[in-house]
This record gives structure tokens, sequence and C-alpha cells, in this order.
């Protein structure tokens, strides 16, 4: 059986996509990884969608000229606002490659046809985890304002079940006490019980976790919503999607090639403290690089 022992390029504005990274390289410990985190750009969640494509489309090539096998976009914001773009930009269809675009606008040659590749969001994995949990159709989502106000995830569900009743809420500042470490106790209770009220409220059964910050705040949303309500976080679903992409285009590595490689466009040692938080694991060198 052939292998492809080329890297997978996983990115997010910032540190959050390191949970996408920990699943991933949990299911398919073989694969080697490169995760860019555009942290001197963070946050992208108040950002406009212009800006977001833009950002977006030039960490993509960066990863893509480092020869990378497919992109994850572990960034829920850049999912909502940016994946039609990068498809448009970066994807194969086919294997008939398609312009470097993005808004419909000719921003850059072409990429080479050689360097296109699959792309992964991680709003559709977990919408799709969220339809798959739910008992009553009662679905809530929280994000980022960029998130929420683009309304990926109601399409998306819809797509996948018409007729879902779907609550929303934008929850910026949990963004910041995952990031502080105010994962637990009065503070990030008294924040969560706060936003949550009104999905507790609408009597919601499923609650999907739309920001690869939120997972490190599972405790204190779990103990405000109860426990009958599941929590969808979309990290392990992106990582069976991302496991379904490689199997069904022949894209595994050989065994024994599972390194992490670490790259950020600014603050390295803060990439290092924070994102162990995240990846549940010391960081020891990260590179950065200029955009």
């Amino acid at each position: 059986m052939p292998h492809d022992n080329r890297p997978i390029g996983i990115f997010d504005s910032g540190i959050g996509g390191l949970t996408v990274v920990r699943s991933v390289h949990s299911l398919l410990p073989d694969e080697p990884i490169i995760y860019l985190g555009d942290t001197a750009r963070v946050p992208y969640g108040t950002k406009t969608r212009h800006t977001v494509t833009r950002y977006a489309h030039q960490v993509a090539r960066v990863l893509l000229e480092r020869d990378v096998k497919m992109l994850v976009v572990a960034c829920n914001t850049a999912s909502a606002q940016a994946l039609p773009a990068l498809e448009e930009a970066f994807s194969e269809e086919d294997g008939i490659p398609v312009l470097g675009m993005i808004q419909g606008k000719k921003v850059a040659p072409p990429i080479a046809p050689r360097k296109r590749v699959p792309i992964v969001g991680v709003v559709e994995p977990g919408a799709r985890s969220a339809v798959e949990a739910t008992r009553s159709g009662n679905i809530g989502v929280i994000g980022t304002e960029g998130t929420i106000l683009n309304g990926a995830y109601q399409r998306a569900l819809e797509a996948l079940r018409p007729g879902l009743t779907i609550h929303v809420v934008p929850c910026p500042l949990f963004v910041s006490l995952a990031e502080e470490g105010w994962t637990k106790g009065a503070v990030p209770e008294l924040v969560a019980r706060e936003y949550l009220a009104p999905l507790l409220e609408a009597q919601v059964d499923t609650l999907i976790l739309g920001c690869t910050h939120y997972p490190l705040l599972r405790p204190v949303i779990r103990q405000v919503m109860g426990d009958e309500v599941q929590l969808v976080d979309s990290a392990p679903a992106t990582a069976r999607a991302v496991e379904a992409v490689l199997k069904d285009r022949g894209k595994q590595a050989q065994a024994g090639l599972g390194q992490v490689q670490y790259v950020a466009t600014d603050h390295p040692d803060r990439f290092r403290r924070v994102g162990s938080k995240f990846l549940q694991k010391e960081i020891d060198d990260v590179e950065v690089v200029d955009l």
C-alpha cells in the first residue's frame, strides 16, 4: 500500500486550534502535523469576513508552500467565514485546479496544481455530531461573535436536518478566560451563567462548543448546563473527518512519523506557555514566521 508521508497542515487564529491538533494526533499518531497559529493577528472572531478571509488565505499559502497534503481549518471563525474562499483558491475538485481567489477577486497567482489539497473545516463535523446527539432537535450553539453572526452552524445544522430548533449565543469572554487559565472557580462560573442563561431557558438538549477555546471550559459549562445536556466539541469529529479523507484518498503516512511542528506569527514564548494548556503537554520549539 502506498503512503503519503507529507504533513497535515492545521491552522487557527491563535492557540485554540491546538485542541484539534490534540484530537488529530490522538486518533492518527503516525501522521506528521504542522500547526500554524496566527498569533500576531489573533483574534479573528471580532474581524470582518473580508479580513478573516484574507488572513486565512495568507496562512494557508504558508502551509501549502511547505507541501502539506491537506489543510485543516481549526478555527471556527475561519471555517465559518473563509472556508468557501479557501476551497475556491486551494482545494482539488476531481483533480481539476481552480483559481486563487478571495470573494470572487483574483488576489494571487493560482497555486500549482500539485499543491492543491483537500480542506476540512470544523463547523460541518461539529454540526453533524450535534445532529447525531440531539434527542429533541433543540440545539444550542456558542461561539465568537464572528462565528455566530455568520450563521454557518445554523446553515450546517439545517442542511443536515431541516426543522431543528437552533439557539445561538456569542460568548467572547470565554476565549480570554481559557487563555488566562481561568477555567474553574467563581469568575468563569459567573460568566458562564450569564452567557448560558438563554440556552437554559430554551431547554436545549445539545450544545455545540463552537470555538476551539471552549473545551477548556467544559467543566464549568457542564456545571451550568447540567448533566442532561450533551456538549459537542468539534475537535474529535474533525479528527474523524480528517481520518476519513486520508483513507478515502490513500494519503495515510507510514508508521512512526507522527511528529508535530509548531509555527506562530508572533509571541513564541506565550505560544509555548498557553499552548501547553490546550495541548495538555509541554511545547518545546516554536518557529516564528512573518506573513
